[in-house]
């Protein structure tokens, strides 16, 4: 592929590769870009856009913030109930699964999607994110849409993240490497601009939220004091990188290397298995990890091979280079 590829173009060049390619899966990647683009005008003016309510505000943009999540749910919703090849969505900001309009016509595919991670971090112009995963229903005579959207992670057909920051990316995974896209705004297009992405066997950076240190079960401290201590033959101490926003610093982390991680909380009782949701949040960015080389677990186990058990499920997360990744495995599996 050439520098410039439009994401459009790649897309069509894989369905022409597979001759039982009907169309539903260009469709369904094409209007999510659309979308992202819509998301993307919004958010580069969240900060002056009056009609979210964020000009002249004194208090702490709770509800500012939350018209930005619907603006940015609502779009996405829209976007793809029109498209006919959907049973159905689910959102980490809806409670129970998206079904189609009554009316419209449906197909197998199933779209999981968190809709602006991190958007708090706006106020500081930290990057933010839409993270999405697409699954293929396996039983078309099982009539509960439930039992076919909890799925585990290495069922996906898809899955990726527009990243919103200095600039607007796309980047994804059909299952065959991964591929990322700016926008060029002038066009209006993605182009391609990080051709097959392969992330570094090992980093030199460690994410967490390291204000959390006493409340993560004993063996987590151990993980970080490892990264934190200096050893010159493995190139410790690792450096500190948290944002606060799981899109950023797995982004950054793609691309050169480190580990990302948020364990378990025991002081907050929403958090008892860590604070990220397994289906719209861990799942693809564990999906686009393996395709690039790396690695996600548990701590216990392989992310993807975790059979979700509600929609909403959360799990804890260390992902990133793989030596890094099982490293922080070892520790937590040799003290237990």
């Amino acid at each position: 592929m050439a520098k410039g590829t439009t994401v459009t173009e790649l897309i069509l060049a894989g369905q022409k590769e597979r001759p039982e390619a009907t169309g539903a899966f260009t469709a369904l990647l094409s209007e999510l870009t659309v979308a992202a683009k819509i998301i993307a005008q919004k958010v580069s003016k969240a900060n002056l856009t009056e009609d979210l309510g964020f000009v002249g505000s004194e208090s702490a943009d709770e509800e500012h913030f939350q018209r930005l999540l619907e603006f940015a749910n609502t779009t996405i919703v829209n976007r793809v109930s029109h498209i006919g090849h959907l049973c159905c969505m689910a959102s980490k900001q809806n409670t129970d699964l998206i079904p189609m309009p009554p009316k419209q016509a449906k197909g197998d595919y199933i779209l999981v999607f968190d809709p602006l991670g991190g958007i708090t971090n706006l106020e500081v112009h930290i990057a933010v994110g839409t993270v999405f995963s697409i699954l293929k229903r396996e039983n078309t005579a099982d009539m509960s849409l439930t039992t076919n959207v909890l799925q585990p992670g290495d069922k996906q057909v898809a899955a990726g993240y527009f990243i919103y920051g200095s600039s607007t990316m796309m980047v994804y995974t059909t299952g065959n490497g991964v591929h990322g896209f700016t926008l060029e705004p002038r066009i209006g297009e993605f182009l391609l601009s990080h051709e097959n992405i392969r992330i570094p066997d090992k980093g030199k950076t460690y994410s967490v939220n390291e204000g959390n240190y006493y409340f993560w079960e004993e063996e987590v401290q151990n993980v970080v004091e490892y990264f934190k201590t200096p050893d010159i033959k493995t190139g410790r101490p690792y450096t500190l990188r948290y944002t606060g926003s799981f899109v950023a610093d797995f982004h950054r982390n793609l691309l050169t290397g480190g580990i990302h991680m948020y364990p378990a909380d025991s002081r907050d009782p929403l958090k008892p298995h860590g604070k990220l949701m397994l289906m719209c949040e861990v799942n693809p960015l564990a999906f686009v990890v393996e395709q690039a080389g790396g690695a996600a677990s548990t701590g216990l186990e392989r992310v993807l091979d975790v059979q979700p058990r509600h929609l909403h499920q959360r799990v804890p997360i260390f992902i990133g280079s793989p030596a890094d990744v099982r490293l922080a495995e070892e520790i937590i599996q040799d003290n237990r």
